[in-house]
């Protein structure tokens, strides 16, 4: 007879990020801390399957695998306050959906021997917003080809990342981040 594996028990920092996802009315699973080897885990992670906007319309949220409780909570609150928000303001549409790349992904930084943020689930990557008007706005076609109001909106997006993550890269930064949205956990403010 095998030993029973030992229960899910929380930290209390993770019941407290828990109790933070909860409030913001967040829909999401606690996941198991798993050690995948090679310097990647899903340690304190959750899996989003929705969130709410101002309104309590569900935000849909698209390819987002285990992300790291901290930065859920952060996510949340960017979508709700921030994305949102600025869609109905600029775009004249309130949000009903983000899409993204995804978040865990053990690899490391490009061109680097260093470990990337999604090894850890400490990063998600946004590539676009799909509206309650049906129009999608991608990164890729809208940072500079999108319309003036296209534009404005996602440049006020990427900047109010820039207040709620350690570190948000997008396609100024560089090729590799031509089509998305980089939204890392972390304290070090780093917003290119």
């Amino acid at each position: 007879m095998r030993p029973a594996q030992p229960a899910y028990v929380p930290t209390a920092e993770t019941r407290q990020c828990l109790s933070q996802l909860g409030a913001a009315e967040a829909s999401f699973a606690p996941l198991p801390d798993k050690f995948h080897g090679a310097g990647c885990s899903t340690v304190n992670t959750v899996q989003l399957s929705a969130l709410y906007g101002d309104d309590q319309r569900t935000l849909g949220i698209g390819n987002l695998g285990p992300v790291a409780c901290p930065v859920a909570n952060s996510f949340a609150g960017w979508a709700r306050y921030g994305v949102d928000r600025a869609a109905r303001s600029i775009l004249g549409s309130p949000l009903a959906r983000i899409e993204t790349f995804g978040s865990y992904n053990c690899r490391n930084v490009a061109g680097t021997a260093r470990r990337s943020a999604h090894s850890t689930a400490n990063a998600i990557d946004v590539s676009g917003f799909v509206l309650a008007d049906g129009r999608r706005i991608s990164v890729k076609q809208g940072w500079s080809s999108g319309s003036r109001a296209e534009r404005e909106f996602l440049r006020i997006v990427h900047t109010s990342a820039c207040k709620r993550f350690g570190t948000v890269l997008g396609p100024e930064y560089n090729e590799a981040h031509k089509d998305h949205f980089h939204l890392e956990g972390g304290s070090r403010p780093f917003c290119r």
